[in-house]
């Protein structure tokens, strides 16, 4: 391999400073590997990230996301959506909701019997244990305690929550203990990352001790623009530092180029390199190097909808965290009280069926003590209330990620198809009936003032879909894009150890690899991916380097 313009040269070169990366950067230089992470977005040191109240604001920041418009989509009334994801270090772990939510176990075995050896849920299971540190009481068969990464239970409780946990189990949902431990469907508070009142991100977790390694180098504000190929192998990566009008770089590998840019800018690097469906390619100007029709294709999201209800005789977040009230919240944040500033945005789940004929789990509720505007995410109503969130856990609506152009800093065209197929629309109907019993359920009752989204006058299930199509929002759980798969299979893009079909010295470690939607917050899973990625990486490749580290 040649080394042009006296690029710097490393074992691995890992595009993207996200939950991936960050757990890939430490895993492959803690066994002595050399290691270029490149990130497109700045260092993590705006303090907002670090707060766990920032969400509201981080979600719609223009420096810490990828500012990306979803296409209009003919399930819900030809709305778009905005679609942040983390452009930071860190990625959407330092901007997302915090809850940590593994799945169901049927959902791993599914992708093993999908073609994907080793991806059992017995399989997987010792990579969900190895990243994390359980903060409290747990079970050792399911839970790990040595972990980088802290997972706390909710030390902030409010009595509608609580009562919210009886209506559940007044209809049904039994309380769960641990819904990352044996099973998952019940009821009961979130577990967070988030410890002593500070949001940990895999920046925080993973790369705090690997950045002071002889062995890494981390590039901020870098924007990776293509996969250098030599024929069929990939040999390194051409970058932007500093944005459109920066210097041109390469950083070149010895061993392999990892993408773990997500499940939006995965495919795009991909077909930018010329790896992907060769009429999206030709569209886009965009030479093939290497035709494989699955790149960008089964994208799937989570698509919620929010019922709430106004709350009368207490005061909710709304209240808290408003006005005058804000300045005792912050003091009591500052000196380690439990205080609204340091909570997860939802507080109570409930994993449950919308019928009662099937065999698990396919909704998820994220529940808090507030009310939010209408379609509107994180942004708070004025008068105190109950917000519902559910959405179907495995939706089976498909979409695409597909690049425009050949320009590298030109957003791709997303389409995420949201209530296109009927499974999804059944499902969240019956969710919607779910949170219907529960807001008027005796032990929420004495709260519950009025139902003021959906209006109570909406009764059928005509009514209702569409006003799920009309309020709806995305959960920014995107996934599924380099699908993983046997290379019979049209729409695979890696195989079982996540190496790109057809191409070498290239893999793909992050969300865009699940063949799949676990059921489940896509968070807890990226890091498992990235855990397993790096331990199949290392096993695969032998002896350890030798101790030769390019200049950092």
């Amino acid at each position: 391999m040649g080394n042009p313009d006296n690029a710097d040269v490393f074992d691995y070169v890992i595009v993207g400073g996200g939950t991936a990366g960050c757990v890939l950067t430490a895993r492959l230089s803690e066994a002595g590997y050399s290691v270029c992470l490149l990130e497109a977005g700045p260092r993590d040191i705006n303090p907002l990230i670090h707060i766990p109240a920032g969400y509201i604001k981080n979600i719609y920041s223009k420096t810490l996301t990828w500012n990306f418009t979803s296409e209009p989509g003919r399930g819900v009334d030809g709305r778009s959506f905005s679609l942040p994801q983390g452009r930071v270090l860190g990625g959407s772990s330092s901007i997302n909701g915090l809850n940590y939510v593994r799945g169901q176990a049927f959902d791993y075995d599914q992708w093993a019997q999908a073609g994907n050896p080793g991806w059992s849920y017995e399989e997987i299971l010792p990579f969900f244990r190895r990243s994390e540190r359980r903060v409290g009481k747990s079970d050792s068969r399911y839970r790990g305690t040595a972990g980088e990464l802290p997972i706390t239970d909710l030390d902030w409780h409010h009595p509608v929550s609580d009562a919210l946990v009886d209506a559940a189990e007044s209809i049904g949902v039994l309380r769960n203990p641990d819904y990352n431990g044996e099973k998952q469907e019940g009821v009961g508070y979130f577990q967070r990352t988030i410890y002593r009142g500070w949001r940990v991100s895999a920046a925080k977790a993973f790369l705090t001790k690997a950045r002071k390694r002889p062995n890494v180098c981390i590039r901020t504000n870098t924007h990776a623009t293509r996969i250098i190929m030599q024929g069929k192998k990939a040999t390194g990566v051409a970058y932007f530092e500093g944005g459109r009008n920066g210097r041109r770089g390469q950083v070149l590998a010895r061993r392999e180029v990892i993408i773990s840019a997500g499940a939006l800018n995965t495919p795009k690097l991909l077909q930018l390199s010329g790896i992907g469906p060769a009429d999206v390619l030709g569209a886009a100007g965009i030479e093939v190097h290497h035709a494989l029709s699955g790149v960008g294709s089964n994208l799937r999201d989570h698509y919620a909808v929010r019922m709430v209800s106004r709350i009368k005789g207490i005061k909710t977040i709304n209240n808290l965290v408003q006005g005058p009230a804000l300045s005792i919240q912050v003091l009591r944040w500052l000196v380690g009280l439990p205080s609204p500033l340091a909570i997860s945005p939802s507080l109570v789940y409930l994993f449950c069926r919308s019928h009662p004929g099937l065999d698990r789990p396919d909704l998820e509720f994220a529940c808090a003590p507030a009310s939010f505007r209408e379609g509107v995410v994180g942004l708070l109503d004025v008068h105190p209330g109950l917000t519902l969130g559910v959405w179907q856990q495995r939706p089976e609506s498909l979409g695409y990620a597909h690049v425009r152009s050949s320009d590298p800093f030109a957003p791709p065209e997303i389409q995420p198809n949201y209530l296109t197929s009927e499974i999804d629309q059944c499902a969240l109907l019956g969710g919607m009936h779910v949170a219907r019993r529960l807001f008027r359920s005796a032990a929420l009752m004495k709260y519950v003032e009025a139902e003021t989204s959906p209006k109570p006058v909406l009764q059928s299930d005509d009514e209702l879909l569409a006003f799920a199509r009309e309020k709806g929002t995305t959960v920014y759980h995107m996934i599924g894009t380099a699908r993983m798969g046997p290379a019979e299979r049209s729409d695979s893009v890696v195989d079982h150890q996540l190496r790109v079909h057809g191409v070498e010295n290239l893999r793909v470690i992050d969300a865009s690899i699940m063949p799949s939607m676990p059921s489940a917050n896509t968070n807890a899973s990226t890091l498992m991916i990235a855990e397993k990625g790096a331990d199949m990486i290392k096993k695969g490749q032998g002896a350890m380097p030798e101790k030769q580290f390019s200049a950092q």
